[in-house]
């Protein structure tokens, strides 16, 4: 919903090899975005030592690259198309109720 708000078609979910998955490819245009999802569960939202990004350690980041370049082959793509990678850090209360969403886009591999 999130994406589609902002125009983006859902071309693809969890997709999946033996060394990576990419939650989420999005489409708008020619514009490609690959979609790292990462959810916190949290009572209420204050600041605090852990956010969600820190989970987008360089392993992770290189599994990524590694899945995308997987992609970009296995869908025949054109070498021309624009992509990039963002990251959306959903934020949940125990029981499930959603408290906020946020973006960063365009992560560096």
């Amino acid at each position: 919903m999130f994406l589609k708000k902002r125009g983006f078609e859902i071309v693809d979910r969890n997709y999946w090899k033996p060394w990576g998955e990419i939650d989420i490819v999005a489409q708008k245009g020619n514009d490609l975005r690959f979609v790292e999802v990462k959810t916190v569960v949290r009572d209420f939202i204050t600041p605090d030592d852990y956010e969600p990004e820190d989970n987008l350690h360089p392993w992770k980041r290189k599994r990524l690259r590694r899945i995308i370049e997987t992609y970009l082959l296995d869908k025949d793509l054109d070498d021309e198309i624009d992509w990039q990678v963002d990251a959306l850090f959903v934020y949940v209360n125990k029981e499930g109720n959603l408290l906020k969403i946020e973006s960063l886009e365009d992560l560096i591999l």
